[in-house]
């Protein structure tokens, strides 16, 4: 007995890393002698740095899908799946969370050492645990405070409606005094930054359209030592997923003393913010994008209209247009060009119709298939094209744009200058003198306000 509590007081004082460390080795995680895990010269907390050179196609570390955190792993897996039926909700969470509710708070957790890593998730900093002002005032016109209203809200009501009735029902695992909706909304945040979703895999037979079902996405899962990567968009290594583990690959090689990189997809820096805490310096995101709300052309469109025809013609084709755009809420525009180029074409040529026109549009029923070249409407409404598109279009787009740009407006500043943003950015001590939330807001604001001034350069008269 003496022994063993000796090794537990050892074991009690080493690091939460280095707990980690020997986790991984107890369940068969295998780490490249060429990587380290530190908190010491990496972009933001843990991180990965080369030991030595690295290169191309070497493989960083494996991970067996045994170590893996999921509904199908924990301690409760049978229960969870014998209850599936009650589980269900949006978001498709609840199964991961409860299993990361009832893991994170167990002592004998297998768990334990990997999750000890992070004792507030709070410290992840999402916009979620911001106060609503400040969430109002530094992120107004990015698209962020309402995306975290929309999420807050779904979070108490999964929790009130699905979670609590369930660890009512069983309370020799749950008890709603320590698993409260505090430390439910922390973990949706721990996974929201942390966690992986496997790839469908691709289905060869396509010839029975009929029987073919819009298939669910993987549920998301937690992955030990993967999740330790930061992300940028220019990465240098990559997750593949095998039958029996998960492997990071190195992509491009890496030299000694570099950060490993994983990424974590295509994400603007309000995406990136909004679900993982943290922004890139706006000129290193090259999928930076700015959204333009569909409601704010249409509102331009309305502009100057005189008779009470013409404002019925326009509401008509508008109506359609949005039929066809399927309730697309905005116009994406990134570092080159439109991303929804197809979708602005659409609503451009249709609100730009005669009576005539429309009338004929209505009666086939839309364009023929082949009518539309996809490949020409890339170019016209990238940034090389924009300039050639039709003066009455420009100017709806010039002017849109401009719109949205007086959304991130200061009501007591009253402006939205994006050289205000860059004179701030350029000025090293002033950038310093921020908080580390005004900086990180800052990042998307300016982000966002020079694609959209980029814009109006290219379509104004």
């Amino acid at each position: 007995m003496a022994t063993e509590a000796k090794r537990h007081k050892v074991c009690d004082e080493l690091s939460p890393l280095q707990n980690f460390l020997q986790w991984c080795d107890r369940v068969h995680l295998v780490l490249s002698s060429k990587v380290c895990v530190s908190k010491e010269g990496t972009v933001a907390d843990y991180g990965m740095l080369a030991k030595d050179d690295i290169d191309e196609g070497e493989v960083l570390f494996t991970i067996p899908r045994s170590a893996l955190l999921h509904q199908g792993t924990t301690k409760i897996s049978a229960l969870l799946e014998k209850e599936r039926s009650s589980l269900e909700s949006p978001s498709g969470w609840v199964p991961l969370l409860l299993s990361l509710l009832y893991e994170y708070t167990s002592s004998g957790s297998h768990w334990k050492p990997y999750l000890s890593l992070w004792t507030d998730f709070k410290t992840l900093d999402h916009p979620m645990f911001w106060s609503k002002e400040e969430r109002d005032r530094l992120l107004r016109g990015t698209g962020i405070p309402e995306a975290v209203d929309k999420d807050l809200a779904n979070i108490q009501r999964e929790y009130r409606d699905v979670v609590l009735p369930f660890i009512a029902k069983h309370p020799d695992l749950w008890n709603p005094d320590t698993h409260t909706l505090d430390l439910y909304t922390q973990l949706v945040a721990f996974v929201m930054a942390y966690s992986f979703q496997e790839p469908q895999e691709e289905d060869d037979d396509e010839e029975d359209e009929e029987d073919e079902e819009q298939e669910a996405p993987n549920p998301p899962m937690m992955v030990p030592m993967a999740d330790m990567l930061n992300h940028v968009s220019n990465h240098n290594a990559n997750l593949e997923f095998t039958p029996d583990s998960l492997k990071m690959v190195c992509v491009r090689p890496i030299r000694k003393g570099e950060e490993v990189f994983n990424t974590y997809g295509q994400m603007a820096n309000w995406q990136l913010l909004h679900m993982y805490g943290f922004v890139e310096p706006y000129q290193s995101n090259s999928n930076d994008t700015a959204d333009i709300p569909i409601g704010n052309l249409y509102e331009i469109a309305t502009q100057g209209i005189q008779s009470d025809l013409d404002r019925q013609l326009l509401e008509e084709q508008w109506e359609m247009a949005c039929e066809i755009l399927q309730e697309k809420a905005a116009f994406v525009f990134g570092k080159q060009g439109c991303l929804t180029d197809t979708e602005l074409h659409t609503v451009l040529k249709v609100i730009s119709m005669s009576g005539k026109e429309f009338s004929e549009f209505k009666d086939n029923e839309g364009w023929e298939e082949d009518e539309e070249d996809d490949e020409k409407i890339s170019l016209a409404f990238s940034n090389e094209g924009l300039s050639g598109l039709k003066a009455s279009w420009k100017g709806l787009i010039c002017e849109t744009a401009r719109l949205t740009v007086r959304s991130y407006r200061d009501e007591k500043e009253k402006t939205e200058d994006v050289d205000v943003d860059r004179a701030l950015i350029e000025d090293e001590a002033a950038l310093a003198a921020l908080s580390s939330r005004q900086q990180r807001a800052l990042q998307v604001r300016y982000g966002q306000k020079s694609i959209l001034y980029r814009l109006m350069e290219l379509t104004k008269s």
